[in-house]
């Protein structure tokens, strides 16, 4: 059924179809009796046993959607109708910000992947944290409704993550304020931090991969961590274009500073893999997700796992579509999976599909 929708929905540009359908969604889940259906369809079933336990957060299944699906934390609710067990908003950033010109989201169905330069557009972390606020409050909620009546709302188990970056406008030398004004604004409503300096589509972004760039914003984020009353677990989001010598440096520097761990990896500016090296989409600027990148991002979850001896918790980002996908990534060092292009092309039903079969 869904190839069929799929085939409707991409007649019409990718961006609009994103909102479109989630907009839709939106309204369906809005009505108590219609999302309960929805959930009893695509909600991994209990009887799989898939919770998970790390960071001192309990994960009830470890299929979750990675940054850039829901920048703005407004599909949380929806996005927990349909099984996964954590959701990573953003990439968010201190100011408002519109992104790059449209069209910026491209479709490349022959290589199941997509180009995407979207540049960060988000609503600003103010406007995302009241959000995340709102969404926290509507739990508590649900908390003390759940004790007075067994037709109440159920209290939700999704793990919300937060991807931080820097404005377009900042430059990097000034990168770390931008990184510790998010990570303030998010620290009481989000349940770990991403920070994110590997997207493509920043001018000048990806220099703060650098060792000593990256040592100062890390530093910065883990002081201010250690100074709140309930510290967050950190993470790193990196590329998988960087070379085995720049991976050396994130390990070692992560084993040192005591990171929590490693999404590997974000879009690729590769264009290795394609069926077509040139054609409709793919000649397009920006970061290649889905198939072609599943490979690299394989090799280097293993790589950092073996380098690292496991000291290092990896989330794994890149190629996953089915729970062969996922096994691999697990098998490879993995301690969670994400997906992102998997869903477009995949459907609603992909979280618990892999949960079924992992």
């Amino acid at each position: 059924m869904y190839k069929i929708l799929r085939s409707i929905l991409f007649l019409f540009p990718p961006e609009w179809t994103h909102y479109f359908s989630m907009n839709c969604l939106k309204v369906l889940c809005s009505i108590g009796l219609i999302r309960r259906l929805l959930a009893l369809s695509f909600k991994p079933q209990a009887k799989h046993n898939l919770q998970f336990g790390i960071w001192k957060l309990e994960f009830s299944n470890p299929v979750g959607l990675g940054a850039g699906f829901d920048k703005n934390a407004k599909y949380l609710r929806e996005l927990e109708t349909l099984g996964f067990g954590f959701v990573e908003i953003g990439t968010v950033t201190p100011l408002p910000q519109e992104g790059n010109p449209s069209p910026r989201l491209f479709r490349l169905p022959k290589d199941k992947a997509l180009i995407n330069r979207m540049g960060f557009n988000n609503d600003g972390v103010k406007i995302v944290a009241q959000r995340l606020k709102a969404w926290r409050d509507r739990q508590t909620s649900n908390v003390k409704r759940q004790t007075n009546s067994p037709f109440a709302s159920p209290v939700s188990r999704l793990i919300v993550g937060g991807n931080i970056g820097k404005n377009k406008s900042t430059p990097n030398e000034e990168a770390w304020k931008d990184y510790a004004a998010c990570f303030n604004e998010l620290h009481p409503y989000v349940d770990y931090f991403v920070v994110n300096v590997s997207s493509p589509n920043t001018p000048g972004l990806r220099e703060l991969q650098e060792k000593e760039s990256l040592k100062r914003i890390l530093l910065h984020l883990l002081m201010i961590n250690n100074g709140k009353a309930n510290s967050k677990p950190v993470l790193l989001k990196i590329a998988p274009d960087l070379s085995y010598e720049q991976i050396d440096d994130v390990i070692d520097l992560a084993l040192e500073i005591k990171l929590d761990g490693i999404v590997a990896t974000n879009t690729t500016i590769s264009r290795e893999g394609l069926v077509h090296h040139v054609g409709i989409g793919n000649q397009e600027a920006g970061g290649l997700s889905g198939v072609p990148l599943r490979q690299r991002s394989t090799e280097i979850i293993k790589y950092i796992h073996q380098k690292a001896n496991g000291q290092i918790p990896i989330i794994a980002s890149g190629g996953i579509f089915s729970s062969v996908d996922a096994k691999e990534k697990l098998i490879a060092g993995a301690s969670l999976v994400q997906v992102w292009t998997g869903f477009i092309y995949e459907g609603p039903g992909i979280a618990r599909h892999i949960c079924k079969f992992l």
